[in-house]
């Protein structure tokens, strides 16, 4: 009787591993949901502040679910949905009900176009994902709906911080910065992943320094932080973009020379 006792186990240590990421992922999602009510009832502020945390538990999930060798096809596709809630039906929202609605039927569509594009881009996502490691895992075709949603909302917290780099008004950017970003989604532009980054161990300690010099920066400048991250990464795309040429290159080069010396063996 005293061994059943000890064997007895509500949920198995497999299942246990696949449910704890997803219900992360299911958290992200009521948090990007409840963004859509701040920014509703005018609390723009902290409608910004649960999407910046959707997105950083959206970069958790994945992780922890490799970590814990917990991944299953439920939770990819459980994943790509709340992506689509939280990262293009949110920000979306957010930003119709700061700006957009001012433009009519416009605004309307142009928040159509871009929750689509999001849509479109996780299909894709799913679609042409890698089951075997490869060096193309280190980017993406096109920005990841994360990074979208939070450009879509830099116009928005531009306007909170106390940066004063453009003398514009944010809210004539928005409609544009809205086509902008769509496309990104869809093209097959590549952009950095940061999924598998190499950092020697006498680089360690000042790559911790850093992350934590940066989320000092976000806890004390948040809003400034928030936009200089976001023009930085803007400004890599192009440098991914060749970057991803440039090793593309090589391996066809290699791949050709492979295929030389197995015609002359």
């Amino acid at each position: 009787m005293e061994e059943q006792k000890k064997n007895f186990k509500l949920v198995s240590n497999k299942k246990t591993r696949i449910m704890l990421p997803n219900i992360l992922t299911l958290v992200g999602v009521c948090i990007g949901l409840s963004s859509i009510k701040f920014a509703f009832d005018g609390k723009f502020e902290i409608s910004i502040f649960a999407i910046i945390v959707a997105a950083v538990i959206d970069g958790l999930d994945g992780r922890i679910a490799r970590l814990i060798k917990g991944t299953s096809k439920v939770g990819k596709e459980l994943d790509s949905l709340t992506d689509v809630i939280s990262f293009g039906v949110a920000p979306g929202f957010i930003m119709y009900f700061w700006t957009l609605n001012e433009l009519g039927r416009i605004g309307w569509l142009i928040f159509l176009v871009y929750v689509v594009c999001v849509a479109l881009r996780l299909a894709r996502f799913n679609v042409t994902s890698n089951t075997e490691p490869s060096w193309r895992d280190n980017f993406f075709q096109g920005i990841p709906s994360p990074a979208g949603g939070v450009l879509v909302l830099m116009p928005l917290i531009y306007s909170f911080s106390d940066l004063k780099l453009f003398d514009i008004n944010p809210k004539i950017i928005t409609p544009y910065l809205f086509v902008i970003i769509s496309i990104f989604l869809i093209s097959k532009i590549p952009t950095y992943s940061f999924k598998k980054i190499a950092v020697p161990r006498n680089m360690t300690i000042f790559l911790l320094f850093g992350v934590v010099l940066y989320f000092g920066l976000l806890l004390v400048y948040t809003f400034n932080a928030i936009v200089l991250s976001g023009l930085i990464y803007l400004a890599m795309i192009p440098a991914s973009f060749l970057h991803y040429q440039s090793i593309n290159k090589k391996h066809f080069l290699a791949s050709e020379e492979s295929e030389d010396h197995e015609d002359i063996l």
